[in-house]
């Protein structure tokens, strides 16, 4: 009877098991279902859900370096604006997607209701401008020209504007000092766009959706120093946007500071004087259009002429950058780009090309030389010349009798080039040209570094134009069907020369050479080439390239990059033609067509050379070019459709120069008013913060400009208003 009792216990304690294990059958059994279902049944659906787990970044822009002049003055800098921006992630947790909360702004900011809402919404290829392309976790601007009593309602009630900021924000600024625009020379900047930011990538400078970028000018060129390292803060969200943690943070590091060549007064000159001329050029009359000029564009390059830095450009009609701050307006975008305002984007200085007229005979002059003819030979300029049924008229049809090519380099004698031209051309072989011929005025055109860039740091530079031969055959291949289909024997004047380069407009004419040898016909340059040529005939020969920007200077001051000048060539002649012609270009400026225009220059101190041009456009008035130079300046200046080279750009030139050198109507100098008497060699002071120490400029004073004296009227209506 003592087996029963024990017996029961181990039948109690075996169902115990068998259900314990029941349990965890069922446990497992439950959980391998569970497994499966998440895995198997559903798996691809979590598998998806997860991968919208992931991290997004939010940015804060770098403070981009600002573009100072010679002496450390702001050009382009940066000032604090209150910034209005809207959360779209807040937003959108809200009921109605924020959009009362907008419309309430809206009200604050004096702002539609729909110019708001449309600002934080995303771009795609279907939602036009306004939108967001940045990230929608990053704070999306509103508008960047609240004042301060809207920034104070929105902070003062922020139960009324959750999700909505108004704080102090560095933007884009084009300072303009003293009324140096500077407009195409420092350019400007807009969103990154979506290639930009893919082709960038895989670089050691990509972009982010936050970033501006230079798109012309110093901003362009120089953009990867200036932009600086934007600090990233990551979070990670999950697939509803919830922030669930937080990664690591990059802190934004400052850009760059660029100091340039541009002395910010004399570019402040530069502009007024162009400006003033072509407004004086337009009340001239032209005889030969009956008409006044119309002068509707310029440039003029300032250059120091042993090292090739930019010290001035301008370029007109400009332009105000501070338009594209903060997005440009369709109507301003159309004012920019629209033949009616005669594109006021291009920089001409570099863009801007013409035939270049007797500015050119330095480089004709210089071949004369080098074919064989002397300088100081004797050489005769009458007052036309033929070839064949053709006449070629010396400039005001005078003739000087017997020349040298130094004498016809200042009266701007025609019919001596003309001549030589000739020549040469013939001993080339003529319309059939011998398999090697010298073509000496060709040749030396590209020595001088025409019909290619000079090298400048500034984008979009053209490289101009030497009809050679070469040029000639090609242009003829594009145009020969053309002209064939338009050219008469019989017709119009340009349905016959149609018809005449149908039949042989691929071979070099004389026509085609002496027209070229006074820099006349299909040869184009820009007033930065010409700068180029003329400073290097003031070194003696070296051809830099032009440079505007002197220095990089890091966000905290500790690392200095000098842009030193490089050279890309030497013109092609000897000491002696190069001190011959600096003598005939100081004639010019004493006593052949650029004199009326220099009349009490100190010679004697601040030897001034230089040459007068005047170039004929088919359909167009002439073309103004005046090219000078001293020992430490090149200073071109260009008008289209201005008039003659000294009548028209002339008055202006002289107007710099002597703001340059401090000079007065009677050319006595004073250095206390002297601008730049000598170029700036030394880079603005800076502080161990990296801020620079800039000194204040005055506005340049239109009342300094110095009307001709009786004795210089005098002179003027001797000489007249050669080219």
């Amino acid at each position: 009877m003592s087996n029963i009792p024990e017996t029961g216990r181990t039948q109690r304690v075996q169902i115990r098991l068998i259900v314990i294990q029941v349990l965890v059958f069922s446990l497992l059994l439950t959980l391998g279902g569970r497994l499966w279902y998440l895995q198997i049944r559903n798996g691809q659906e979590y598998t998806d859900e997860a991968k919208n787990n992931h991290v997004q970044q939010v940015v804060q822009p770098a403070v981009r370096g600002s573009i100072l002049d010679a002496r450390g003055v702001p050009l382009a800098d940066n000032e604090t604006r209150l910034v209005v921006s809207a959360s779209r992630t807040e937003l959108l947790k809200m009921k109605d997607d924020g959009e009362s909360v907008l419309t309430r702004l809206a009200d604050v900011l004096d702002m539609e209701p729909k110019e708001v809402i449309d600002k934080v919404r995303l771009c795609d290829a279907n939602t036009p401008q306004p939108c967001w392309n940045g990230s929608p976790y990053q704070p999306i601007p509103v508008t960047d020209e609240a004042t301060t009593q809207q920034a104070l309602q929105i902070r003062e009630r922020a139960e009324d504007f959750p999700g909505i900021t108004a704080e102090p924000t560095a933007v884009r600024r084009y300072a303009a000092p003293g009324g140096a625009n500077t407009a195409q020379v420092l350019g400007y900047l807009s969103p990154v766009t979506d290639e930009e930011i893919t082709k960038a990538q895989d670089t050691d400078s990509p972009y982010l959706r936050s970033d501006q970028v230079g798109r012309s000018g110093l901003e362009r060129t120089y953009d990867k120093e200036l932009r600086g390292k934007a600090g990233v803060t990551r979070y990670e969200v999950d697939n509803l946007g919830r922030v669930i943690g937080q990664a690591e943070n990059d802190r934004a590091e400052p850009g760059a500071s660029v100091v340039t060549s541009i002395d910010a007064r004399v570019q402040a000159v530069a502009e007024y004087e162009l400006d003033q001329a072509m407004k004086t050029a337009r009340k001239e009359f032209d005889k030969n259009t009956n008409e006044n000029y119309k002068a509707d564009s310029g440039a003029v390059v300032v250059m120091e002429a042993k090292t090739g830095r930019v010290v001035a450009m301008a370029s007109l009609p400009t332009y105000d950058p501070n338009a594209w701050v903060g997005g440009i307006s369709a109507k301003d975008y159309t004012n920019l780009t629209s033949k009616k305002s005669n594109f006021p984007l291009l920089n001409r200085a570099i863009q801007g090309q013409a035939a270049p007229g007797s500015i050119f005979k330095v480089i004709s002059s210089t071949a004369a030389v080098n074919a064989g003819y002397p300088f100081d030979g004797n050489y005769p300029c009458p007052s036309s010349y033929s070839i064949g049924g053709q006449t070629f008229k010396n400039f005001e049809s005078q003739g000087y009798g017997s020349i040298t090519i130094g004498r016809a380099l200042e009266v701007s004698c025609d019919t001596v080039y003309y001549g030589i031209a000739h020549k040469e051309w013939q001993k080339d072989g003529g319309t059939s040209p011998k398999k090697n011929a010298n073509d000496w005025f060709y040749k030396t055109a590209h020595q001088f570094g025409l019909g290619k860039e000079t090298g400048i740091d500034l984008p979009n530079e053209v490289s101009g134009r030497v009809p050679d031969r070469q040029w000639k055959q090609d242009f003829y291949d594009a145009n020969k069907d053309a002209w064939c289909k338009q050219g008469k024997k019989d017709g119009t004047y340009v349905e016959m020369i149609a018809y005449e380069n149908c039949l042989e407009g691929n071979k070099m004419r004389a026509g085609d050479s002496v027209n070229y040898s006074i820099g006349q016909g299909d040869t184009l340059v820009t007033p930065i080439q010409m700068a180029t040529i003329y400073a290097a005939i003031s070194n003696g020969g070296t051809l830099y390239d032009p440079t505007v920007g002197k220095a990089v200077v890091s966000g905290d001051g500790r690392t200095v990059q000098e842009i030193k000048p490089t050279s890309h060539g030497k013109l092609p002649f000897t000491g002696k033609t190069r001190d011959e012609m600096d003598e005939a270009l100081a004639g010019v400026a004493t006593r052949g067509s650029a004199a009326w225009r220099f009349g009490g220059w100190p010679q004697d101190k601040i030897p001034m050379h230089a040459k007068t041009g005047t170039a004929e456009v088919y359909g167009k008035q002439t073309t103004s070019w005046f090219a000078t130079y001293t020992d430490e300046y090149s200073i071109v200046m260009t008008i289209s459709q201005g008039g003659t080279g000294s009548g028209a750009s002339g008055p202006a030139v002289r107007n710099i120069y002597d703001a340059l050198y401090g000079l007065d109507d009677n050319g006595k100098q004073d250095l206390k008013r002297a601008l730049l008497p000598k170029p700036e060699k030394t880079l603005p002071k800076i502080q161990p913060d990296g801020s620079i120490d800039a000194p204040k400029i005055k506005p340049y004073d239109p009342d300094a400009q110095k009307p001709l004296d009786e004795g210089q009227q005098a002179l003027a209506a001797v000489v007249g208003r050669r080219d």
